[in-house]
């Protein structure tokens, strides 16, 4: 029972649409009208705000965190499920008919819950990839490569394997981004609308 509390909990947590919100907020209207159509952070920078886009990212990171956090004071197993439930919350909201956003944010916050450690391993391949190339999807994707490969490295298999499959659930949430990458049609960090 305390594992389905768990995962139901980081569900929904994670399925508040923080980008969305805050752009209504903001009188920008729906973010999900602009851009890749996405309520997350990098898609929500495409408005011209940093500032709403930035604390976008911290508050889709944050629900990540704060699943873990509170679910693992119970039972490390908890802030595992929890995590991942933020995490599939963030990508399919119920409240948003099941459509989301990539996880990226909430990925990062997971991970910072459950292992800070590999969060600074996300953090320098995310900036070396988008200060080499401009391209968040792709940032978002090597960091997403890495991140599991280190946590099993550094002895935490149980977490290694939870974010493997996050992972893969990533980078198949980047299917688009992946087609237009290869194809030269994918916008730059920062590129409006």
């Amino acid at each position: 029972m305390g594992y389905a509390i768990a995962l139901i909990f980081g569900y929904l947590l994670g399925s508040v649409p923080f980008g969305l919100l805050l752009t209504r907020a903001a009188g920008l209207g729906d973010v999900r009208n602009i851009g890749s159509g996405n309520i997350g952070a990098t898609n929500v920078l495409r408005t011209g705000n940093k500032g709403l886009a930035a604390a976008t990212l911290l508050l889709d990171a944050l629900k990540g965190t704060a699943a873990t956090l509170i679910a693992g004071h119970f039972s490390p197993d908890f802030g595992l499920l929890a995590g991942f439930g933020a995490f599939l919350g963030h990508l399919f909201p119920v409240w948003l008919g099941f459509k989301g956003g990539k996880g990226v944010a909430t990925y990062l916050g997971v991970l910072l819950g459950l292992a800070w450690q590999g969060a600074l391993v996300f953090a320098v391949v995310w900036l070396a990839m988008a200060f080499l190339f401009r391209y968040s999807s792709l940032a978002a994707l090597a960091a997403a490569v890495v991140v599991p490969i280190a946590l099993y490295l550094s002895g935490t298999p149980q977490i290694a394997g939870l974010f493997a499959v996050m992972s893969l659930i990533v980078i198949v949430k980047h299917r688009a981004n992946i087609s237009r990458l290869v194809a030269g049609t994918e916008g730059k960090i920062g590129a409006k609308g």
